[in-house]
């Protein structure tokens, strides 16, 4: 399956030759892996799969891989980064999620942006933003 690639990348890599981290403490389900992938084919690759030249594993990205095993992705956008220590790329695994959970949503302005969609693209799924009907209404 070809998806588009809207995001820098060092390379294009086979998602069977990733290597997640084991130390990666974030689980993700399989509802979050089907709408991630959802988003990747409807919206391509805006993110790449981030992996240390360090130890070769990923740092960023283990849902988008699961994403892109599910649809059958044949590549996927890599961006190799260099970490010193094992210490400053376990600390990038875990503040890369963590840093998106402590923001804070003002339904207002959520309210406002989803609307805008909406008015620009009668036909587009909301639920492509991540929030599922229940939670838009």
């Amino acid at each position: 399956m070809s998806i588009p690639i809207h995001c820098a990348h060092t390379r294009l890599a086979d998602p069977h030759s990733l290597q997640p981290n084991p130390a990666n403490p974030n689980r993700h389900s399989a509802h979050q892996i089907q709408l991630l992938a959802s988003i990747i084919q409807e919206q391509g690759w805006r993110n790449p799969i981030t992996v240390s030249r360090r130890s070769g594993q990923i740092v960023r990205g283990h849902g988008r891989l699961e994403a892109a095993l599910l649809i059958g992705c044949e590549t996927v956008p890599v961006d190799e980064q260099d970490y010193a220590t094992e210490a400053e790329e376990l600390a990038d695994l875990l503040a890369d999620n963590r840093l998106a959970e402590l923001a804070e949503l003002d339904e207002g302005d959520l309210k406002t942006l989803l609307a805008k969609i909406q008015q620009t693209d009668p036909s587009f799924d909301l639920e492509l933003t991540g929030f599922m009907e229940d939670e838009i209404r």
